[in-house]
């Protein structure tokens, strides 16, 4: 029989994964709270997703029939606009066209972000580059940073892309909710997910080639998850370690080296596998 402190424990594990099924997307999307109206330079197209939902993104550059165009998604904490200064140099330094997507729920659109919808929201951006952009789906180049690598990988699956680019990707949703402080949490994670992400899988089903940049102090999703991710690529690209950045620094630690590593992969196509290693002065990555 048990006792009333096993029952106890076992009441509070099953609470917590409740709790953690209930609240498991709020974790995920976390949009900062409010509205940016900073102007930014960089010109705004609305468009909707298949369900209704109002979106929008911020283009950077001049987007023409023969123009690559880099897709991009940000991460969870983050918003589209917040990302033009970067996209700006990106745009400068390939002549490409970047469009920097927004989630529903982010920066005053309404709605609320799931994994679902992060799927609607990453196609219905697709539709407007293609549709209203007059992009060619074989000059689009999709990039993503850290959540924003698993809605890129997810929709590169649907279509073929130039290359798809990921910055701090994380392996799975499974792995990276084995690093929560709940023991066992690996094996219901089945039952209680509702976030399917797979980065790993998905990379293995693509047919443009992935190329993957991590900090080697990413205290958020560890190195080793990018390596991961690069390692099951059916097509590989470049791996670029950038030694001493963490999650949100790579491109300011990497410097000249990180932006030449973006640039080759914006204008790759299929390319040979390879392994740069890098920081503000560089050394080898694996």
């Amino acid at each position: 029989m048990l006792s009333y402190t096993a029952i106890g424990l076992i009441t509070i594990y099953a609470g917590s994964l409740l709790m953690l099924w209930y609240f498991q997307e709020r974790i995920l999307f976390q949009p900062p709270a409010g509205v940016d109206t900073s102007p930014v330079s960089a010109r705004q197209v609305r468009y909707r997703a298949a369900d209704g939902a109002e979106l929008f993104a911020f283009v950077v550059g001049e987007c023409t029939p023969a123009s690559t165009v880099v897709l991009a998604f940000h991460g969870n904490a983050e918003i589209s606009r917040w990302l033009v200064p970067w996209a700006s140099r990106l745009a400068h330094e390939t002549a490409a066209c970047v469009v920097l997507a927004e989630y529903r729920g982010y920066d005053g659109l309404p709605g609320s972000p799931s994994y679902v919808s992060s799927a609607h929201d990453a196609r219905a951006a697709l539709d407007c580059v293609v549709d209203s952009l007059n992009a060619s789906p074989a000059n689009i180049v999709l990039f993503g940073h850290s959540l924003g690598t698993a809605v890129a990988a997810e929709l590169a699956t649907t279509f073929q892309p130039r290359a798809l680019v990921l910055q701090a990707p994380f392996s799975s949703a499974k792995a990276m909710a084995a690093r929560m402080i709940l023991p066992g949490l690996r094996a219901f994670f089945r039952i209680i997910s509702r976030v399917h992400f797979d980065t790993v899988a998905r990379v293995r089903e693509i047919g443009a080639p992935t190329w993957v940049v991590h900090g080697d102090r990413d205290l958020v999703v560890p190195v080793r998850m990018g390596r991961e991710v690069f390692a099951a690529a059916s097509q590989r690209g470049e791996l670029l370690i950038v030694s001493g950045a963490g999650h949100n620094d790579v491109a300011e630690v990497g410097g000249r080296t990180y932006w030449s590593w973006l640039v080759r992969a914006v204008r790759s196509q299929a390319t040979p596998s390879t392994t740069l290693g890098a920081r503000a002065g560089m050394r080898s990555g694996l």
